[in-house]
């Protein structure tokens, strides 16, 4: 029993395009802020994209126009497409579902490798 499955992840060459998907189960999903994070090898843990249960988003500056967070409650599924993709995108992007200081889940991690 897993909260949240994120999918869509793997090798992309630059400048190609990658959606990503947390399907969660188990909670109150419309009730829950959803988030992208990704962590490189030997780097922290960065935000990537936010959008709350009143649907405001909120990107990292690194991937604004090119990347969008979307959600959709009906599905209980949250969304990351990723455009213009570049090497320095390649990490693990994780899911992660947040209800204030009540509850907060994060997904296994999903591959991204932006290569040629």
């Amino acid at each position: 029993q897993v909260p949240l499955v994120e999918s869509g992840g793997g090798l992309v060459q630059p400048g190609g395009s990658l959606r990503l998907s947390c399907a969660a189960s188990g909670i109150s999903f419309s009730l829950y802020d959803m988030g992208w994070y990704r962590q490189a090898p030997g780097k922290q843990r960065e935000l990537v994209a936010t959008i709350t249960r009143g649907y405001n988003t909120n990107y990292a500056g690194s991937v604004k126009g090119r990347f969008t967070i979307s959600r959709d409650n009906a599905k209980n599924t949250v969304y990351l497409q990723m455009n213009s993709l570049a090497p320095e995108d390649t990490a693990v992007y994780y899911c992660n579902a947040n209800w204030g200081q009540l509850s907060n889940y994060w997904g296994q991690g999903t591959q991204v490798t932006v290569s040629s």
